[in-house]
């Protein structure tokens, strides 16, 4: 049995997720507990915030809040799916997502998930995979601090039989990591809330292989200790979570109790510096693991201002994408804990959580060859010689958003990205063109066209590079997008 140390893991998913609203932090024992724990008033302490210090805060809780809501909607969007509530269930993927999909930004169409979402606080939970039949697969877990791990991976030689794993986490009721029998891996996860999901390469251009992994996918399972032993699952308490929106949405409005919530239900290492300094942001506003709210945390935090330095930081990290130097942080994203910098985790909280590790994929951004934004009222083309083709030993692919929101165009072809499982066409030199246009250029393969509409609206480019080759990464360079016409 392999036994796994804390895991923490994360990356560009588009997972189907769902609002979630509710007024409560936890369940009502937890609330009374909570009571029982509370400090006193803040208000006694005469505590003020200056606007270094409001920004520290939202800098220093960017990633979790971003975690959270990626959970807490998936959650809902598992239980919309199974008719349960949500934890300790696994949803397959059977299509491949498309413009509809508006929970999660920068998705992406090239990949099928199932996603498992789990509540470790009563006992640990046991999940099976099968073997796959695919190019690329990658298992990912992730709680709310953000940081990444990959415990399986086809890059590693995994998914080739079956495995079993269990994962639990420090507060988990009456287990601390022994072995059991038939589990081949335990892994301790920072969170007693998380998702683990399984990303797999359906090789969409072979219909036969498709359908094989799909039905692999199906028979992901996932029990309770005590349900894997044939027994009952232990009572539990039903989650009531602060409500959930968009990150902007948290940070203005219920920030105090989101973020006491998560630090009640995450691993802090002492000697983390990172972890540390999170929680000495939080402190003056009363926020502390182990605490309940204070009512006066919330009267101490200005909402408008939170939400102010919440925008620039996001503005911060987007002008990233487009920098034509290239992005610094493209190496340093989605690493497990210990390994990781504020400035990258912020980076990839506000662009597209859950990623994965620059080892599994790359992510490029394409931008114009003039340094302008990237505008639907023209057009481009982005051009590769078979030379410059991205140095992948699995697959890649260009994939089209629109640059506000982080969504796929929508279009009746459903085409939201060029590679093998969009389709693509390569000239006879090798190499392709990828024609982003209101309509399909003359003499261009229909599977190079990505379609827009012909509107006022900033458009955004990534390129995806799964399994890379490392050594042919350090002189490759992504391509930009020409404009070839203006209207």
């Amino acid at each position: 049995m392999k036994q796994l140390g804390k895991g923490f893991a994360f990356t560009s998913l588009a997972l189907m997720v769902f609002a979630l609203s509710g007024p409560g932090l936890a369940s009502e024992s937890e609330r009374d507990q909570m009571r029982q724990s509370s400090t006193p008033a803040l208000t006694d302490q005469a505590v003020s915030l200056n606007n270094d210090q409001v920004e520290e805060i939202a800098r220093r809780s960017y990633q979790y809040v971003a975690m959270y809501n990626v959970i807490n909607k998936s959650v809902m969007g598992n239980a919309a799916r199974t008719g349960s509530n949500g934890w300790n269930t696994c949803v397959a993927d059977t299509v491949l997502k498309d413009h509809t999909l508006k929970d999660i930004a920068r998705p992406n169409n090239d990949t099928l998930y199932t996603v498992c979402i789990v509540d470790l606080r009563s006992e640990p939970v046991i999940i099976q995979f099968p073997a796959f039949d695919t190019t690329f697969a990658a298992l990912e877990t992730s709680a709310y601090d953000h940081y990444c791990d990959i415990p399986l991976s086809t890059t590693k030689g995994d998914f080739n039989e079956p495995e079993t794993m269990l994962f639990y986490s420090a507060r988990t009721k009456d287990y601390t990591g022994g072995s059991i029998k038939g589990v081949d891996t335990v892994m301790e996860l920072s969170g007693d809330f998380a998702i683990v999901f399984l990303r797999v390469m359906p090789h969409a251009s072979e219909p036969e292989r498709m359908q094989k992994n799909l039905a692999a996918m199906q028979r992901v399972t996932t029990r309770t200790l005590s349900e894997y032993r044939g027994l009952p699952p232990k009572p539990v308490d039903e989650p009531d979570f602060p409500p959930v929106g968009s990150d902007f949405d948290v940070f203005q409005n219920n920030f105090a109790e989101v973020m006491q919530f998560v630090v009640n239900h995450t691993t802090f290492d002492d000697e983390d510096e990172m972890d540390q300094a999170a929680l000495a942001a939080l402190k003056p506003i009363g926020i502390e693991p182990g605490k309940g709210i204070d009512p006066a945390a919330t009267e101490l935090i200005d909402g408008k201002a939170l939400l102010k330095a919440a925008q620039g930081i996001a503005r911060e990290a987007m002008a990233v994408m487009i920098r034509p130097e290239g992005n610094p942080f493209i190496y340093d994203t989605f690493k497990p804990k210990g390994q990781m910098a504020l400035e990258p985790m912020v980076f990839q909280s506000v662009v597209g959580p859950i990623g994965v590790p620059a080892d599994q994929a790359i992510y490029p951004p394409v931008i114009t060859s003039d340094g302008e934004p990237m505008s639907a009222l023209d057009d481009y083309v982005i051009r590769m010689s078979e030379e410059q083709l991205p140095p992948s030993r699995a697959f890649w692919s260009v994939t089209l958003y629109d640059k506000e929101n982080g969504f796929f165009i929508p279009n009746d072809r459903k085409k939201y990205s060029v590679g093998e499982n969009a389709g693509f066409a390569l000239d006879e030199d090798g190499g392709i063109e990828i024609h982003i246009a209101a309509e399909q250029p003359e003499g261009v393969p229909e599977e190079n066209w990505l379609p827009i509409n012909r509107q006022d609206e900033t458009l955004d480019v990534v390129m995806r590079i799964y399994d890379p080759d490392m050594e042919r990464m350090k002189s490759w360079q992504a391509p930009t997008a020409e404009r070839i016409s203006r209207q």
